[in-house]
């Protein structure tokens, strides 16, 4: 199935949008990036997803992400649906915060293996899943989450992740279960314990196990 794997470069495509004609690579220029994409225009649970990504665009833009949506219906029905949306939100005069891509024809959603073929529109065609995918700034795939057209997004976790992808692009450490911004991060396994005492100065804690191997190295970023 087309798509696109961690770690690949994402692909830099050409499409209209609610702001016009874009490049995705020169889009991002040199910010992260998420894009989510929506099974159709004037559906509750896209329309719900719309509102609360809206709400919490300032969430993004602290964290230098820049937001961008696909549908696959035309740019014209974007404009109109964006009202709706601002509507919900509770903002009716504001514009939606961040463009939605036209893909009317599908040629985005084969590409990036974004179908659902459970979810199909009166036409018989299958409707996009809600694909999440967080792009770098140096232009690949950092995550990608798929959920089918029937659930809606966690826009709280997808905060969460890029708040992880960020801290462990930076430092040698990787965040543990349920982790979230200010707890304590895992020490990767490939520092040795000298590496570890010189890289975190705040010290490094290890947690003893049965096997004796000291492996869960706890830390505070």
């Amino acid at each position: 199935m087309p798509g696109v794997l961690l770690g690949d470069v994402f692909p830099n495509f050409e499409a209209d949008t609610t702001i016009g004609k874009i490049k995705f690579h020169d889009f991002l220029g040199d910010s992260w990036g998420i894009l989510f994409s929506h099974p159709r225009d004037f559906t509750p649970v896209c329309t719900t997803e719309l509102a609360c990504a809206a709400g919490i665009t300032g969430e993004f833009k602290k964290r230098g992400v820049k937001m961008i949506a696909l549908s696959i219906d035309s740019v014209e029905d974007h404009h109109n649906w964006s009202k709706d949306v601002m509507a919900f939100s509770g903002e009716p005069d504001s514009p939606l915060p961040f463009p939605i891509i036209a893909d009317d024809k599908r040629v985005l959603s084969v590409q990036l293996g974004m179908l659902d073929p459970d979810e199909i529109d009166k036409d018989g065609m299958p409707l996009t899943a809600r694909c999440v995918f967080v792009i770098g700034p140096d232009k690949k795939m950092k995550l990608s989450i798929l959920y089918p057209a029937t659930t809606g997004r966690n826009f709280d976790e997808l905060l969460r992740v890029i708040d992880s992808l960020q801290l462990t692009a930076q430092k040698k450490v990787a965040t543990p279960v349920n982790w979230k911004p200010g707890h304590k991060v895992m020490v990767i396994p490939s520092l040795s314990e000298a590496e570890a005492a010189a890289l975190f100065p705040s010290g490094v804690t290890c947690k003893e196990l049965p096997s004796g191997k000291k492996y869960l190295r706890y830390t505070q970023p």
